[in-house]
């Protein structure tokens, strides 16, 4: 009986930590439309949005406008290898591997940018055979 009275307890305490865990508050990236934005992660959990350009037409405009910035970051000394961006209500995370987008900024991130074998930036797809 004890057993029994112990995995119920055990299981009422996984479901409410379960539970409470969903309730962290998400931080959305910025919705304006054609705004593409540097954003960084500060260390009380929030995100700043640094405005970066306007009118930009499509992510992959957004995601270059981020990778141009992280360059001349570069060319000053910075030895950043990664970056985080937003556009309209999507993060961009630019990684040697190329870029990714998210909903959220801990959730399952999808290939938006591919890098050529010189370090640019390629659509998916758009990459000769050799």
């Amino acid at each position: 009986m004890k057993n029994a009275h112990l995995i119920a307890f055990a299981l009422m305490a996984s479901v409410t930590g379960v539970s409470l865990s969903g309730c962290t508050k998400q931080i959305d990236a910025p919705l304006e439309r054609g705004a593409c934005w540097h954003a960084v992660p500060m260390s009380d959990g929030t995100i700043k949005f640094n405005d970066l350009a306007k009118n930009q037409p499509t992510i992959e405009a957004c995601a270059a406008r981020l990778e141009d910035m992280r360059l001349k970051f570069k060319a000053l000394g910075s030895q950043q290898s990664f970056m985080l961006g937003a556009y309209q209500g999507n993060y961009l995370f630019l990684q040697p591997e190329g870029v990714f987008t998210s909903r959220t900024y801990k959730g399952n991130r999808y290939l938006v940018l591919v890098r050529t074998g010189d370090g640019r930036l390629a659509k998916i797809g758009e990459m000769p055979l050799q």
